[in-house]
């Protein structure tokens, strides 16, 4: 199968000369009177203008007829749904074409009610007698509300006897609040209602009028020494959340510095450093440096940079070069994919639990070092040696040159450690061997604990995962 089989073409040799089709005669047309032959021959007797004008020109200079509206003021009666009265009033009324506006009046849909609750003799017995009120002045109240809409000012001037706007407001509220709970077949249906959410403090209003009022008559002498009290009181909260991150800072510089030294810990120092071998939670939560805080607004990314910059400082590029190493060792990307909160925590707590381990691996080696040429000058001294007097005196510690994490003690085979342990117990003094029991179990200590923070590493990591 070919194209030609595909596309449905007989597979014979082409003609050279393909056949022509035979065309429909075309119709012959004739000239329309008027027209030269040379236009007819150009136009093809196709789209040819007319021979008349069908629209006058007189008729193109005219303006369309838009019918126009009538408009008119005109001083006409009208009633208002607002008043109960029917009370018919005149004003002035804009007619288009002679037909007068109807409906309701404009601005009788701003007339707005308060919904002014009502009480029967039964209710007013049950839940809302007061010893502070009577009947009588109750529904005096009830019906200056309904009337004044609720305007208490208005009403504390046309009581009858002599009641503030804060009594007032708090009867009113209070009645209301006790209608609408009694009413309710639960409380659940109206514990979202305003007025039973939130009851009326009378006392709280009295004392906001008053501090207003002491506000509104102050000179301008007196809102000068506010304005500088102010003033002063925020420049004193300023200074003190500067003092507090700069303290915050502080604190971390310096525990990192306690930390690790310039390129680790002293190889001859005998400090445990369990103290400050992992760095709490909280002094990682507040670790945040005080540029970030200020603006309120950052990426937990790059607060999880500055910060691993910060805590990395103190230590040299190969340390932390072999932190990252040990990372990607340990199968933990170098910056998180979620950095939520809790994995920048754990992120940080992992490296500093990893230069702890270097730095523990560090003094093992130093305590090792340490050891072996306690080892070598005690085997020069003994038994070949003469005795002599001061034997059991101590001499000052001067080790051997030897290289970076005991390559000489490494090459030498068990055999001769352990025959050389045997020639030194017999022949150590007390003072010396007591120095090297000493040694031994530094070195035991810290093997243990870098045993544990093995430990706990493997388990953060297994927990991360």
């Amino acid at each position: 199968m070919d194209a030609k089989d595909i596309l449905g073409i007989p597979k014979g040799v082409f003609p050279s000369v393909q056949e022509k089709k035979p065309r429909a005669p075309k119709e012959p047309q004739r000239k329309p009177d008027g027209v030269s032959r040379e236009v007819y021959a150009l136009t093809g007797g196709v789209g040819m203008p007319p021979l008349m004008p069908t629209i006058e020109a007189s008729h193109l200079k005219r303006r369309p007829a838009v019918e126009k509206e009538k408009v008119a003021w005109q001083w006409l009666p009208f009633t208002s749904s607002a008043r109960a009265d029917s009370l018919q009033l005149y004003h002035w009324v804009r007619v288009v074409n002679g037909a007068p506006p109807t409906g309701d009046y404009h601005f009788a849909k701003y007339n707005k009610k308060a919904d002014v609750l009502k009480y029967n003799d039964e209710e007013y017995e049950k839940y809302l007698t007061d010893p502070a009120w009577s009947r009588e002045e109750t529904d005096q109240l009830f019906e200056l509300c309904e009337r004044f809409d609720l305007r208490f000012v208005v009403i504390a001037d046309r009581f009858p006897t002599d009641r503030s706007v804060e009594d007032l407001k708090s009867r009113y509220y209070s009645v209301t609040r006790a209608l609408l709970i009694a009413r309710a077949r639960s409380f659940d249906e109206v514990a979202g209602n305003p007025l039973v959410k939130e009851t009326f403090n009378a006392a709280h209003e009295t004392e906001r009028k008053r501090a207003l009022s002491a506000l509104l008559s102050q000179t301008k002498q007196q809102e000068r020494k506010d304005a500088e009290i102010l003033a002063e009181a925020k420049r004193i909260m300023e200074s003190r959340a500067a003092s507090k991150h700069t303290e915050e800072a502080g604190t971390l510089v310096s525990f990192d510095n306690a930390t690790l030294a310039a390129d680790g810990v002293s190889p001859l120092s005998n400090a445990h450093p369990s103290s400050t071998a992992t760095l709490p939670a909280a002094v990682v939560n507040n670790s945040i440096p005080a540029s970030l805080r200020m603006l309120r607004v950052y990426l937990r990314t790059q607060a999880l940079d500055q910060m691993v910059q910060e805590a990395s400082a103190s230590a040299g590029l190969r340390v932390i070069k072999r932190v990252d190493e040990f990372l990607h060792r340990l199968g933990v990307n170098l910056k998180p994919k979620v950095p939520t909160k809790a994995v920048c925590v754990e992120h940080l707590e992992l490296r500093n639990e990893i230069l702890t381990l270097l730095n523990l691996q560090k003094q093992v080696q130093h305590k090792e070092l340490e050891v072996s040429a306690n080892r070598e000058n005690s085997f020069t001294e003994a038994p070949s040696t003469p005795k002599r007097a001061n034997r059991d005196v101590d001499r000052p510690f001067v080790p051997d040159t030897v290289g970076f994490g005991g390559e000489r003690a490494g090459k030498r085979d068990h055999k001769r450690k352990i025959a050389l342990w045997i020639n030194l117990f017999g022949s150590f003094p007390a003072s010396t061997f007591t120095k090297l029991l000493s040694l031994v179990e530094a070195v035991l200590g810290l093997c243990l604990y870098s045993a544990s923070a093995l430990r706990r590493l493997s388990l953060r990591i297994h927990v991360g995962r």
